[in-house]
């Protein structure tokens, strides 16, 4: 099976934190990345994008080395917790900084645009501002920026975290759908052992800055033998 990201060796010091990855994440899967509050997974994500930089070891995407990349340089897409849109720019503008900075659009980039709007659920919604939005819309916005974007690699921090149950299922329903019609590689935080077991092809745990365990899904959520692990899965019984 094909490396999607390999961390190797990556080691990063901030603040008080030491954090340490040795890790090859398979392409053409979605990855669950789970783990306590301040574990690393954010960390991890970061690394990934560019936005941390590693202290020492390497980090490939695709078989490409990136660790020396700026993050606009890495073939990924991000949907973070924060949703990131420009509270002065129309949802529109905004998705389309997602494909060129410049908002040189093309007839077929600005159908692409309102696609995008419509698969997540905001038809019609081009004009309107962030400001105007449930942090659910939002939310959806960011998304639909990264469908556009195309790349191989999509980020996502805990994305469904701002949504109501309903909405929360019909986008993940829509993520597992786009991951079909792509085949990208998807790494997505989450606190949801449900997140897992409806989405996730793999996932890892991790804990005081390292990776603990990293297997298949089905077998990730019959562990009971990694410290803190228990704690994470008991969700779905709450």
């Amino acid at each position: 099976m094909t490396d999607g990201i390999t961390l190797d060796g990556v080691k990063l010091r901030l603040g008080e934190r030491d954090f340490r990855f040795d890790t090859r994440l398979a392409a053409g899967r979605i990855t669950a990345v789970t783990g306590p509050s301040g574990s690393g997974k954010s960390t991890l994500l970061n690394l990934v994008a560019g936005f941390d930089q590693p202290d020492s070891g390497s980090i490939k995407i695709l078989g490409e080395d990136v660790t020396a990349r700026h993050p606009s340089e890495r073939p990924v897409s991000l949907v973070f917790q924060d949703n990131n849109l420009f509270a002065h720019l129309d949802l529109f503008t905004n998705i389309g900084l997602g494909i060129s900075p410049s908002l040189k659009l093309s007839k077929e980039d600005r159908l692409a645009i309102s696609t995008a709007l419509d698969r997540v659920g905001l038809s019609g919604f081009e004009k309107r501002k962030p400001g105007t939005l449930s942090g659910g819309e939002r939310q959806r916005a960011a998304f639909a920026r990264a469908l556009v974007r195309k790349k191989p690699v999509l980020l996502m921090d805990e994305p469904f975290a701002s949504l109501d149950p309903g909405l929360r299922r019909s986008m993940a329903d829509l993520l597992v759908e786009l991951h079909r019609e792509t085949g990208n590689t998807v790494l997505i935080v989450t606190h949801d052992p449900e997140d897992v077991r409806v989405l996730a092809d793999d996932a890892i745990f991790i804990n005081a800055g390292e990776v603990r365990l990293h297997a298949p899904a089905e077998s990730f959520l019959e562990r009971h033998d990694i410290d803190g692990l228990d704690l994470f899965l008991a969700a779905r019984h709450k």
